[in-house]
């Protein structure tokens, strides 16, 4: 997997930016994360699509809302704990290598078919607040290839949620 973390990309430094200084302790309902949950792990790839471009924006956090509300994935899941997992990715974020950790967590948090599942909440969640940004773009690719998932369904999951939003 390459370096996704690489501070020279725009899209690691706006999502560093956004995170708890270097060395905070990473918590989760009071305990050190070992892994995510698998819906822990959804959230968390919404997250980091979510500060891809900079601040969370009110049409983001709308859309994880709906999402964890509306979907089956989330049935036992309680949308308040957006905000804990959020606080967890954005202290991941705070270290050194914690866009790779977190990669990597979401890739062993989620059986194939919900890596399917994260990729399209992120591509969701891009196209909440209208076009996608380059850095949102960027951020996909390197999700596709953290998450292992073939070019053919990245694109066609990405279709999908373009036509989604398409207006009129």
């Amino acid at each position: 997997m390459p370096n996704l973390l690489d501070p020279g990309a725009p899209a690691a430094r706006r999502m560093l930016s956004q995170c708890q200084p270097e060395g905070a302790k990473m918590t989760m309902r009071g305990a050190a994360i070992a892994r995510f949950t698998s819906q822990e792990a959804l959230v968390c790839a919404m997250v980091l699509m979510s500060v891809a471009d900079g601040p969370m924006s009110d049409a983001e956090v709308a859309m994880m809302n709906r999402m964890v509300r509306d979907l089956p994935a989330f049935a036992d899941f309680h949308a308040g704990e957006i905000e804990t997992v959020t606080d967890a990715v954005a202290k991941l974020l705070g270290r050194t290598d914690g866009l790779d950790q977190a990669m990597t967590m979401l890739r062993d948090a989620l059986p194939m078919r919900l890596r399917e599942t994260a990729y399209l909440l992120a591509c969701e969640v891009c196209a909440a607040d209208g076009d996608a940004t380059q850095e949102e773009l960027q951020f996909l690719q390197d999700l596709r290839i953290g998450l292992d998932l073939d070019r053919l369904i990245a694109g066609a999951i990405e279709r999908a949620a373009k036509a989604r939003f398409q207006v009129l």
